[in-house]
């Protein structure tokens, strides 16, 4: 390819990302600009938080209390070295709280509800529901997709919440049950090290600013989507990848601003 060849395509691409981006964008101001809906029907959104957060709850729990078993025997291991085995807890705690809670379960979010989400929106862009609701003077942006923003807005905090309580639990099971460390020491260095400001509160900003792009992530791509079989395959595969990758670009922002 001859040089001009070479910096067209790249300018092509270029401007395509930048036309994606803007879209994407535009397309988050519109859902905050017709949020007026979850007020007038709020049932609309409480089906959404069951649909997305209720059919996530089992494998969030289960991951959950999986990781916080390699926790509670890598923690050990770990504090073993230098004597300080009591602060199990506090190192169980802190690393849920702050970063396996809330990242874990946005990854997971995106692979199970985000992926849902993006399937429903193409398959009903395929069938031409969308174009129907269009017809009677509905607006689908409003009926379609706004609920099923802020039901994942909603849902990703509870889902990290629940995350982190099982993970706890499970490093309490493998740490004091199978271990042997001292249950008081356990909860009491928890209590003392974390702090419900810097260390939960901002466990719950990432698990909400994880919602709104994984779950925006998957309404663009599913609105997005080409009507065809293939279209909504590929659409759903760049919800994961996207997904997981913003998760992780946006985990070391918000960690670098909340933890310096």
């Amino acid at each position: 390819m001859n040089p001009v060849g070479l910096i067209t395509a790249l300018g092509r691409r270029v401007s395509g990302c930048l036309a994606g981006l803007g879209m994407f964008t535009r397309m988050l101001f519109t859902l905050i600009g017709n949020s007026g809906i979850v007020f007038k029907r709020p049932g609309l959104v409480s089906q959404q938080i069951h649909f997305i957060g209720n059919y996530s709850l089992l494998i969030i729990a289960v991951s959950g209390l999986f990781v916080g078993f390699v926790l509670g025997l890598q923690g050990y291991y770990t504090l073993s070295r230098y004597g300080s085995e009591e602060a199990l807890g506090l190192l169980v705690a802190l690393s849920l709280v702050r970063e396996l809670g809330p990242v874990v379960t946005a990854l997971l979010f995106a692979g199970r509800a985000g992926t849902s989400l993006t399937a429903e929106i193409g398959l009903m862009k395929a069938s031409e529901q969308l174009a129907a609701m269009e017809i009677m003077a509905v607006d689908p942006i409003r009926r379609v997709l706004v609920p099923r923003f802020w039901g994942g807005v909603i849902a990703m905090p509870i889902l990290a919440a629940v995350f982190s309580m099982v993970g706890i639990l499970g490093g309490w099971i493998v740490g004091v049950k199978l271990i042997g460390v001292d249950p008081g020491a356990f909860w009491s260095q928890m209590q003392d090290g974390v702090d419900i400001f810097k260390d939960v509160a901002n466990g719950v900003a990432k698990s909400i600013a994880f919602g709104v792009v994984v779950t925006l992530i998957a309404l663009y791509e599913g609105w997005n989507a080409k009507p065809t079989p293939e279209g909504v395959s590929r659409a759903t595969t760049r919800t994961v990848v996207s997904g997981a990758l913003a998760v992780l670009g946006l985990d070391f922002i918000l960690t670098a601003l909340m933890f310096d």
